[in-house]
């Protein structure tokens, strides 16, 4: 472990993210998420909420300020302003680490999108639509965003 990291930043995410570049995605992906058929590059926290898995990440991980949404979900099939429980979790977390709220993608443009992102990362989380994109920013100089 180290000190002040979340322990669900495992090293192979850790190493994930690190390695990712600017306007990289990673995917974070519910339990019932086709993971493996879409993922380059497949992480596994099992057993662990994918609200606690976007705060973890999002305490290490600038989004893309270049871009409108730097962070989308996938709409319910059938009915595109839902907004299911998981997504309004997510959302929430978003909103405190100072991000957009996501914007959101129609479900097989969201696995389109998925195939071609550098990382999935399948959470335990047992919510139906528990999935989000997010694009990785800049960290300027400094550390600044």
């Amino acid at each position: 472990m180290l000190k002040g990291l979340s322990p669900l930043l495992s090293a192979d995410l850790l190493h994930a993210l690190a390695s990712m570049g600017h306007g990289d995605e990673i995917v974070l992906a519910d339990a019932n998420f086709p993971a493996a058929t879409h993922a380059r590059r497949l992480l596994r926290l099992p057993g662990v909420g994918v609200d606690r898995v976007l705060d973890a990440v999002l305490s290490v991980l600038p989004l893309d300020t270049f871009v409108d949404q730097p962070a989308l979900t996938m709409q319910v099939v059938g009915d595109d302003a839902a907004v299911p429980p998981a997504v309004a979790d997510m959302q929430r977390v978003l909103v405190r680490h100072g991000c957009r709220p996501a914007g959101s993608l129609e479900r097989f443009a969201f696995y389109e999108r998925a195939a071609s992102a550098f990382a999935v990362v399948a959470t335990g989380e047992a919510r139906v639509y528990g999935n989000v994109i997010l694009r990785k920013g800049v960290v300027l100089q400094g550390g600044d965003e």
